[in-house]
């Protein structure tokens, strides 16, 4: 059974901005781990845009985690990231999911943006995630790991998102230089490019099936 978390934050910006800004929201300083972002698929229906994307970041483990990886296995993970924007209803929800390392720790997260029934000025986040491990003897404290990195990782996010905002619509705010977006490291790159052009091969063949499906 997957381990469950769920949070709910409030930014003080309208849904229009914040929906603009998670489209922007890579570079930024609170998100270094996220090398790049694909979109594989793009299409409207219903008066609904409906994306499928790949995200590529590191995956940086722990020691005891190192065992369950062969020898020089990339340590880079493949996202794919669904999601759907309702301008009518005034949602944005997106879905993730990691396609590898998913025997290890396999990690689904669905996030909704919303209007914020305390004030429609504003934009209500809720977070959901589901952590789940195949690895027998291991899966408890795999499972709290994940949920642990799961929170820091959301708390990033949202900072991220909200210094995204900064830029885009509050501009009498200042941006310190701790804030500001560093290069990524052109090696750490390269290495990455590989890994995603696998892993974009894949997410195309998901999001075909899909559509199969659908059709």
């Amino acid at each position: 059974m997957a381990r469950y978390h769920s949070k709910t934050t409030v930014l003080q910006n309208d849904w229009d901005q914040v929906a603009s800004a998670v489209w922007q929201r890579y570079p930024n300083p609170h998100s270094k781990h996220v090398l790049s972002e694909d979109v594989i698929s793009r299409k409207v229906e219903d008066n609904k845009l409906h994306s499928f994307r790949l995200l590529t970041k590191t995956n940086h483990l722990p020691k005891w985690g190192e065992r369950f990886l062969p020898s020089g296995t990339p340590r880079f993970a493949s996202v794919v990231e669904e999601s759907v924007v309702d301008p009518v209803a005034k949602t944005f929800t997106t879905f993730t999911w990691n396609l590898n390392f998913t025997r290890i720790m396999n990690v689904r997260e669905k996030v909704v943006y919303s209007v914020s029934p305390e004030n429609n000025g504003w934009t209500q986040v809720h977070r959901e995630a589901w952590v789940s491990s195949s690895m027998y003897g291991f899966i408890r404290a795999i499972q709290h790991f994940g949920v642990d990195r799961y929170k820091k990782n959301s708390e990033k996010a949202n900072l991220g998102l909200q210094l995204v905002l900064g830029r885009l619509f509050n501009k009498g705010q200042e941006v310190s230089s701790e804030q500001k977006p560093v290069e990524k490291k052109i090696l750490l790159k390269e290495k990455a490019k590989v890994a995603k052009e696998a892993a974009i091969q894949v997410a195309q063949q998901k999001a075909q099936q899909k559509q199969g499906t659908l059709m």
